[in-house]
């Protein structure tokens, strides 16, 4: 089940009525999770990149379609090496502001996930 977000404002993200104060991702089956962004803060020193490592760790065979929230000024990116893994994996991604990005993916259908930065 593919679950319906509510609003962001800066710092959060509210999904059928809780409030997370932290990057999510939201699963293939529907299940939200804490974005794992140290995979790639490690590597460059801030999560605005996302690593190769990090889209390993976010993508699901199954998936088509990944809709990226990058933040509410619209902050965050891929790396090279993501945008490459993404792209041989036959999986479009999606770059666009949060508060954009949750419209997005309230509307879209398939086999779809998606990854939400909440600040910046």
């Amino acid at each position: 089940m593919k679950p319906h977000i509510d609003q962001t404002t800066f710092g959060s993200i509210t999904i059928e009525g809780t409030i997370f104060e932290h990057d999510v991702i939201i699963r293939l089956n529907g299940q939200v999770e804490k974005r794992k962004k140290k995979l790639s803060k490690a590597i460059y020193g801030t999560s605005h990149i996302l690593s190769l490592d990090e889209a390993k760790h976010v993508y699901e065979p199954e998936v088509k379609r990944l809709i990226i929230g990058t933040g509410q000024v619209g902050n965050v990116r891929l790396s090279e090496e993501a945008a490459d893994y993404f792209k041989r994996k036959q999986c479009q991604v999606d770059l666009l502001p949060t508060p954009e990005a949750i419209h997005t993916w309230n509307k879209a259908t398939g086999p779809i996930m998606s990854l939400f930065h909440v600040t910046c």
